[in-house]
């Protein structure tokens, strides 16, 4: 048969034919983007289905006037239910009565703040809000997104029924790349498959685990599946650093900050250990009316600049003594970033003898030598500095319950 085929295929021209080259797809992502960890906000997380194109102008405008833009928030995501129906071709529509003015035109406005758009969908049938999911539809979703003038995706799992994630994702990737718009893609398969272990190439961002859920250290059971508090996912991300880097992030989900439930220790531990991860910082909150404190934590550009750093070196925990953690980030230039995290409910005193704490990074070979090496410590949530680190000091502190100092330390020149 193979020699029928072979010589039907000289007899007629169509080599190409037979070796498949013009039905060769790219399942490479889009160089180049998310170089550090996404910065934005997101709708899920404080409204869930009740997202409308008034609501989404709006915190365009709040992440400007806030100042949320200028340290360093860029995508504006609308999560699930935004979606109308198909047309006949298959073409996906917004909801016309939620976005009457339509995508493009909603994309234009949040352009025009100097922010980007970013949409959602799902490699099932439906997504988890039970809308038009984009199985079956991958091009033609991503072409709609690419004349819409979309620059990120969230790319959900629910009603998967079948589907391999390596495979489904592989798809959508290849879609975006048709479809000639460079967008960023954030695989959202909850960590089930291990995405941190292909995503590298295909998606700008990998979910390690369920979502979160809006407390400090608790869980949420749903009966068949479970939402985690902030720690729950802290502790779930071990091991998972060596995947990420520029380009390629391990996604712990998106930040809880301002929705209520949290304390302004807890607040700063969330975001000080997202930092510290390396870990996308995608608000959820309502932009339009946090408070002050809200703001305050949100905009903390010194612990953003942690996050933020190019080097793309996700922190790891050094150790963990009754409920005191201490956590340390490698930076660019030979600096590094000290994180001593209170899980207890009493507050801790800590006395550390830089001369007994050498610190190793065992997966990127990066090292602190105090009795070489000289760094000035600042305190990054109360900004004063806290002197020198060398092996003739010791860093004595007291870190409150469920809270966080985090310290940067700057070599010494």
């Amino acid at each position: 048969m193979k020699k029928l085929i072979t010589a039907l295929c000289l007899a007629t021209g169509l080599t190409g034919f037979a070796q498949g080259n013009n039905y060769v797809q790219d399942y490479t992502k889009y160089q180049n983007l998310a170089l550090t960890p996404p910065m934005g906000w997101n709708s899920w997380n404080k409204f869930a289905c009740n997202v409308d194109e008034k609501m989404i102008m709006q915190m365009a405008d709040a992440m400007v006037a806030t100042g949320m833009r200028d340290a360093g928030y860029t995508y504006i995501n609308i999560d699930d239910c935004w979606h109308g129906d198909r047309d006949a071709q298959g073409f996906i529509h917004p909801d016309a009565k939620r976005f009457p003015s339509g995508m493009k035109a909603l994309a234009d406005y949040v352009h025009s703040k100097g922010l980007k758009l970013g949409i959602y969908s799902d490699a099932g049938s439906q997504t988890c809000g039970g809308r038009p999911g984009s199985r079956g539809f991958e091009f033609q979703d991503a072409q709609q997104y690419a004349a819409w003038g979309i620059d990120y995706l969230k790319y959900d799992w629910c009603n998967t029924e079948g589907l391999k994630a390596e495979g489904a994702y592989k798809t959508i990737t290849a879609a975006l790349k048709k479809a000639g718009r460079p967008i960023v893609l954030s695989i959202c398969e909850w960590g089930t498959d291990k995405p941190w272990e292909w995503g590298q190439n295909v998606g700008h961002l990998w979910r390690t685990t369920g979502d979160i859920y809006n407390c400090f250290d608790c869980i949420e059971d749903h009966g068949t599946w479970k939402s985690w508090g902030v720690m729950q996912i802290v502790d779930m991300q071990k091991d998972l650093r060596k995947y990420a880097g520029p380009g390629h992030w391990n996604d712990p989900d998106m930040l809880e900050i301002g929705n209520g439930k949290l304390t302004p220790g807890e607040n700063r531990a969330h975001f000080t250990l997202w930092a510290m991860l390396a870990a996308p910082l995608i608000a959820g909150n309502d932009l339009r009316t946090m408070d002050a404190e809200t703001l305050e934590v949100l905009t903390n550009k010194d612990v953003i600049a942690l996050n933020q750093d190019k080097q793309g070196t996700q922190g790891f925990k050094v150790s963990a003594t009754d409920g005191l953690e201490v956590w340390a980030k490698p930076l660019q230039g030979g600096d590094w970033a000290i994180a001593f995290l209170n899980r207890g409910t009493v507050n801790k005193t800590v006395d550390f003898d830089w001369s007994k704490n050498e610190i190793k990074d065992t997966d990127f070979g990066f090292s602190t030598n105090f009795a070489t090496t000289t760094y000035n410590l600042k305190n990054l949530w109360d900004k004063k500095d806290k002197g020198t680190a060398t092996t003739k000091k010791v860093f004595k502190t007291m870190v409150p319950a469920h809270d966080v100092v985090v310290l940067r330390l700057t070599k010494k020149k």
